[in-house]
């Protein structure tokens, strides 16, 4: 019953949102980003938390992501870069999260070879149109490979959840994704593709990690 009262409103907002990205109305994204954000903390809060620590380093991590989500709504550079690095804590939080229920085991080297390799085209993608960016998109490249890599550990991780590290592995790259939309719109060609496709994995993957508290132990 509460997944349904908080994943109803949630997917009407995502709707709204996608209306107001499209008429590029910040007043309008501003009014319902910021609830729709909320939501995946409130999702996380009403979970069972049988792992503590986890879920302690997960919130924080959600709330930094509110952070990012509200100033990446203004078109400025300096609220981008500020963003930016609310995001960064956020995944930095997240990859500690990980790690600290689980440890890399062969398997998951695989995922990590992958997701690097992955991260370096990504970053030669970008590489002609960063300028000034350069250095703190970097940064947020390492950090956001970190978090999939914590969640590839997690994923093989034999003494949790299966159903929880699926959760887990799944939303993180759904995130990772995501990030590919806000990148190629920040600095590759911005158009409403990229939200209407980057917006609803966003949230998807932010929802999942939230169920994941619940999940995991």
């Amino acid at each position: 019953m509460e997944t349904t009262l908080i994943l109803v409103p949630a997917v009407i907002l995502l709707a709204l949102l996608l209306v107001f990205e499209k008429k590029d109305s910040v007043p309008g994204k501003l009014m319902v980003k910021t609830p729709l954000s909320l939501l995946f903390i409130l999702t996380a809060s009403l979970q069972s938390q049988p792992i503590p620590s986890y879920f302690t380093y997960m919130l924080i991590g959600f709330i930094l992501c509110l952070g990012g989500d509200v100033l990446l709504i203004f078109p400025q550079r300096k609220a981008f870069l500020l963003g930016l690095v609310s995001f960064l804590l956020g995944h930095v939080l997240y990859v500690v999260a990980f790690f600290n229920i689980s440890q890399i085991s062969s398997p998951a080297w695989i995922v990590t070879l992958i997701i690097v390799c992955v991260s370096i085209g990504v970053f030669f993608w970008l590489k002609p149109h960063l300028g000034s960016m350069m250095v703190p998109v970097i940064l947020y490249i390492v950090v956001i490979t970190s978090m999939v890599i914590g969640a590839g550990s997690v994923l093989f991780d034999s003494t949790l959840s299966p159903t929880g590290t699926k959760v887990v592995f799944i939303g993180a790259l759904l995130f990772y994704l995501s990030d590919l939309f806000v990148a190629r719109h920040r600095f590759i060609k911005p158009e409403f593709i990229n939200r209407m496709v980057g917006l609803p994995l966003y949230y998807s993957g932010q929802f999942l990690l939230a169920f994941s508290v619940g999940l995991v132990g």
